[in-house]
């Protein structure tokens, strides 16, 4: 599923275009998605192979959130994702709480102005039989649920942040454009081309 999300463009939107939140068959016929969007994909194809459609969100102090399905193995959790960032991908199934998870997107969230602040983790099926899956339309009700319910605080150091974020700078002003990659990426799952 990582790979599949992998290689469809970013949905940017917006600009040019308007805001959107497709279903799984909205992603297909388009071939882009945003995290959300991609994250729902995931949740559609996931569910089909024995899995709950479950679905992190990741809450920003800056309300720039960002959302990935998370799945559990023997070995662990892991997750399904897609960004603009390359940092904030998809994991391995390597986590033993769904909190190890969230903290592993804490330190390559942080830029200027963003730092994550909690986690919630939810069911699609919830849902039901809302067409979240299939529909042709935007499926706003998914972004009203998630922006909704409760999450978990995750509290850093202030020192943590600084020490990121001094990082975050100095690597812009040396390279404009570049996207942070200091990070350590041995649970990561494989990034898009």
């Amino acid at each position: 599923m990582q790979r599949f999300l992998n290689r469809l463009p970013y949905n940017t939107e917006p600009p040019p275009g308007r805001a959107t939140l497709r279903s799984f068959r909205g992603v297909v016929r388009t071939g882009e998605a945003h995290c959300l969007e991609a994250a729902i994909a995931a949740a559609v194809v996931m569910e089909q192979h024995g899995y709950p459609p479950l679905v992190m969100s990741l809450e920003s102090v800056c309300e720039l959130d960002h959302v990935v399905f998370v799945y559990r193995t023997k070995r662990g959790w892991g997750s399904v994702a897609r960004s603009r960032d390359p940092a904030l991908h998809g994991r391995r199934p390597v986590f033993r709480r769904l909190r190890d998870l969230a903290w592993s997107y804490f330190d390559p969230y942080i830029d200027h102005q963003a730092c994550l602040k909690g986690y919630g983790t939810v069911d699609l099926r919830v849902l039901d039989p809302y067409d979240w899956r299939f529909s042709l339309r935007n499926v706003w009700k998914v972004e009203e649920l998630l922006l909704n319910m409760p999450h978990r605080p995750i509290r850093p150091s202030p020192a943590r942040v600084a020490r990121f974020r001094k990082k975050f700078k100095q690597l812009v002003a040396a390279s404009p454009g570049a996207k942070p990659m200091y990070f350590d990426q041995s649970a990561w799952t494989e990034l898009p081309d």
